[in-house]
Parts: structure tokens; C-alpha cells; sequence
């Protein structure tokens, strides 16, 4: 199965470093023009953009907290000015910010976290839709996570809260726009070795994670990217507001 992206533009949000990073250099390996989306992380999104370029590919980094709607447009006009066109939307941008328990935490770290993981992921679809529409074609793939079903770790009720209401919005969202020819899935990563868990999960809890993985081991970034691209690429063009789960059997349905 050879999965092309040609000519397709495509934006990943998130893309700096882990699974955004990895997303973002698969699919300049299959032909994309790609946009590198990062918030604060401006030279990691640039060696990207290298990497990218070192491909013979097509690839721009653009800035910005995708909480607030002037970034977002911004992020589309940036787009459009450097490649004409949007096909593909990866709403991967999201952080679990800060481990507290419900009981202790305040309601701006809850509204922080909602905004960063759920709120972005609404602002940026809303954005692409009209280019979308317009052209009779799209493709939004959001990024979910096992915490949305299993309720996450200790301190993550926020994050897994949020992440939950990202599978509902990607199920909803089909729905609205199936008749458009954009597509809607999403994607829900386990436990993945990114700087997400270096930053947030002792290597004790990682262990853990691992062990009570039926494959006894966390997942790579790469791994999840390659379900990304399938959900994009033309195979998938009968597949509407599913979730996939990529957590190597640490979640069976």
C-alpha cells in the first residue's frame, strides 16, 4: 500500500516536536507541502522545516497560541499565502499542562487545559472549512487520546476530560460535514515515548504503562503517524467519524 499526498497541502498543528514532528516528516516523505505549526518552540518547528526541505519537500513554520482565535486565522491566511490551498488539517496541538487532582485544582488550570486541548481543536477545524468546502475536499484528523476512555492517570481528570470531548467534536463534526467531502476521524494514541511523558509521567509510572501494554512496551511517535495518514489518504474514503486506537492492547473494545 503506497500512500502519496502530491501537491496536497497540509497543516499540522503541534509539530515541533513527538507525534507532530513525526506526522509532519511522513507526510513531506510522501509528496506533501506541509506546514509546520508550533506555539512557543520556534527552532525546534525550523529544523523541521530542514529536515523537511533535506527531502527535496515543501515545508513553512508558522507561530502561534492556537487558544486564541486572531492566531488561528492568521495560521489559515499564512497557508494560503504560501501554498494556495488547504487539504488536510492534523489537530495534534495539546498538553496536559499541569498534573492536579479535580479536588485541588483551580478553574483557571481547567479552563487552560480545555482551551489548549479542545478549544483549538474546534477554532482550527471552523477555520479550514470554508477553504475545504469550497473545493469539495478535506480531510481533518484530530488526536484523541486512551485517557478520553480509560479517564487517564492520577492528576489528568482535566486532560482526559478534554481529550474526550475532542472524540465526541470529531464524531459530530463528520456528521456535519459528510455530505461537503471533507472527512472527519480521529486518532487515540496510548502511551507513546514523545517528551509528553518525559515532561509529565515518572519512568516508574512508564514501567507501569508498559507492562500493562499486551505488547510490553510504549508505542513511537511513528507508529501513531502511520494510522494519521492512513485516515487521510484516499484507502480510508469510506471511513467517517471512527476513532482509531493505537495503544498496543492497553485498551481492548
Amino acid at each position: 500500500m503506497d500512500i502519496r499526498f502530491d501537491d496536497k497541502v497540509v497543516i499540522v498543528t503541534g509539530a515541533s516536536s513527538g507525534i507532530g514532528k513525526a506526522t509532519a516528516l511522513e507526510f513531506a516523505k510522501s509528496g506533501a507541502r506541509v506546514i509546520v505549526h508550533y506555539n512557543t518552540n520556534k527552532s525546534s518547528a525550523d529544523e523541521v522545516v530542514e529536515q523537511i526541505k533535506e527531502m527535496d519537500a515543501e515545508a513553512v513554520s508558522i507561530g502561534g497560541d492556537l487558544t486564541i482565535s486572531k492566531n488561528v486565522d492568521l495560521l489559515i491566511q499564512k497557508t494560503l499565502n504560501s501554498f494556495g490551498t488547504i487539504d488536510i488539517l492534523i489537530n495534534n496541538a495539546g498538553s496536559l499542562v499541569e498534573r492536579q487532582s479535580i479536588e485541588s485544582m483551580d478553574n483557571e488550570l481547567w479552563e487552560r487545559v480545555m482551551d489548549v486541548n479542545l478549544t483549538s481543536v474546534y477554532l482550527c477545524s471552523k477555520a479550514v472549512i470554508p477553504t475545504m468546502k469550497e473545493k469539495g475536499y478535506g480531510r481533518i484528523i484530530n488526536l484523541t487520546s486512551v485517557a478520553a476512555r480509560n479517564g487517564g492517570g492520577p492528576g489528568a481528570g482535566h486532560y482526559s476530560t478534554a481529550k474526550a470531548g475532542v472524540l465526541t467534536f470529531s464524531k459530530s463534526l463528520a456528521k456535519e460535514l459528510a455530505s461537503t467531502g471533507i472527512l472527519v476521524n480521529a486518532v487515540s494514541p496510548g502511551v507513546i515515548t514523545t517528551p509528553y511523558h518525559d515532561r509529565f509521567s515518572t519512568p516508574e509510572a512508564r514501567k507501569m504503562y508498559a507492562n500493562n501494554t499486551p505488547l510490553k512496551r510504549e508505542g513511537t511517535a511513528e507508529e501513531v503517524t502511520y494510522g494519521i495518514l492512513f485516515l487521510a489518504s484516499g484507502f480510508a474514503s469510506f471511513i467517517l467519524g471512527e476513532t482509531m486506537e493505537i495503544n498496543g492492547g492497553l485498551l481492548l473494545d
